[in-house]
């Protein structure tokens, strides 16, 4: 099953990596306020750049003056399973120690996607 992991980044500002095991690398969003565990809340995702497959278990800190400069901690992972993915949708069930159920990720424009919980499978 593939990996999942959410990152604590105290960068300049305060703010969560996603990431999802996908295609042989990590997909990876920036979630200013974190994912939420409520399905009526959603949260700003900004995608950036992919991230090599090992940097899912990476946690320390990025020395100024370089890009992400700051203390990175785990926060959560685990595993997820997707449910559908379509050009501007992925739904995918999250298995973590904090983070568990449901949720959708939709594009919305540019790097801007929504993610929020749903509520259980139909």
């Amino acid at each position: 099953m593939p990996r999942f992991v959410i990152q604590k980044h105290k960068a300049t500002h305060l703010h969560f990596d996603f990431r999802l095991e996908m295609e042989g690398t990590l997909k990876s969003w920036a979630v200013p306020k974190g994912l939420s565990e409520r399905q009526e809340i959603k949260r700003l995702a900004v995608s950036v750049e992919d991230y090599p497959l090992d940097y899912v278990d990476f946690e320390g800190v990025i020395p100024e003056g370089q890009y992400g400069a700051g203390v990175v901690e785990i926060w959560d992972k685990g595993e997820y399973e997707i449910e559908s993915i379509e050009e501007r949708k992925l739904v995918f069930n999250i298995k973590g120690k904090r983070i568990k159920g449901r949720y959708a990720l939709i594009h919305t424009n540019g790097k801007n996607w929504l993610i929020f919980k749903l509520g259980c499978l139909r």
